[in-house]
């Protein structure tokens, strides 16, 4: 074997340095997403209106001043069974399906008895006032690692971070109430899903039951992979008003009021206000149609695998 110049090992050295430094570069910037938990951010001009960062010791119920729970497979007096969605699963207030993970988490667990019976959790604010000041902004968010699972053993998982217009709790008038999908991801897949419902349905100015939507894969590492920041930000600064759905701080849905028919948003957007939703649905509407023809949850889907979900906030700013 000859013996290298200088000049060529100094130039080997140069590229084993940049390739190793290339790589600590990439590790950096995947830290904020792969950190175990993150504080509630603080945003200069905007005024914190709710936050919830899930400290607490392992399996506590969440805070019972911030949060109620939706029990069963509906709301009393609603329509129909099964959250209007055909959802299978059973919620509940167990610790097993929803409960503090000792590290700053909180974790919506589905799980299978013996009987192949599932049961999650569905769980939402007691605060139910959440709107955009008159010229101003409302900015909705939350840090959350979906189910780890893939493949054939994530059919039927469907976990959301949803918004409803608040006399939905008296008068059950979805669609036209309005609701806020921040995120939803369904089947293991590595999109998030941002979506409006209003008007009327089936059909109406939201092409209901599918809603006006878009969706996005999680930045860098899989949505299941990793935690990532959904957010909403409803605009009201200027004519026409808008909506924004970001992963990770980038932007890849927009509505603006213009696209509706003026009453459907001034239903929708009443001033009263919104309540948020946090829950790991099974099966359903939205991950039948993604599968099909399979109907899911099947019997190769795993139960077991919990959406983490780091902290919950929402701020307004008046201009």
């Amino acid at each position: 074997m000859q013996t290298l110049t200088r000049t060529r090992r100094a130039h080997l050295q140069r590229g084993f340095i940049g390739k190793h430094l290339s790589r600590l570069a990439i590790a950096l910037l995947l830290l904020p997403a792969l950190a175990v938990r993150a504080e509630v951010p603080q945003r200069h001009g905007w005024a914190l209106q709710f936050a919830d960062d899930f400290n607490g010791p392992a399996g506590q119920l969440p805070a019972s001043t911030r949060w109620r729970f939706d029990l069963g497979h509906g709301y009393p007096g609603a329509e129909g069974n099964n959250w209007g969605t055909h959802e299978v699963e059973a919620n509940t207030a167990s610790p097993a399906n929803v409960s503090l993970d000792g590290k700053g988490h909180l974790r919506i667990t589905p799980l299978r008895d013996a009987r192949g019976q599932w049961t999650s959790a569905r769980i939402e604010t007691h605060q139910a006032d959440f709107h955009p000041p008159a010229g101003g902004l409302l900015r909705v968010e939350a840090r959350i690692r979906m189910p780890d699972v893939q493949g054939p053993a994530a059919l039927g998982y469907w976990p959301a971070f949803w918004m409803l217009g608040h006399t939905f709790r008296q008068r059950l008038d979805w669609p036209a109430v309005g609701e806020v999908d921040i995120v939803e991801n369904v089947n293991g897949v590595n999109r998030a899903w941002g979506t409006l419902h209003c008007g009327v349905s089936p059909g109406g100015p939201c092409t209901e039951k599918h809603g006006l939507s878009a969706d996005a894969p999680c930045p860098d590492t899989r949505c299941q992979a990793a935690f990532h920041t959904y957010a909403v930000e409803w605009d009201r600064r200027a004519s026409p008003q808008v909506l924004r759905w970001y992963v990770d701080g980038q932007l890849y849905h927009t509505l603006r009021q213009d696209q509706l028919p003026a009453a459907t948003w001034q239903r929708m957007s009443a001033p009263d206000g919104m309540f948020l939703i946090l829950n790991v649905a099974m099966g359903g509407e939205f991950p039948d149609r993604l599968a099909a023809p399979v109907t899911t949850p099947t019997a190769a889907t795993q139960p077991g695998h919990p959406m983490l979900v780091d902290y919950v906030a929402v701020w307004t700013r008046d201009h």
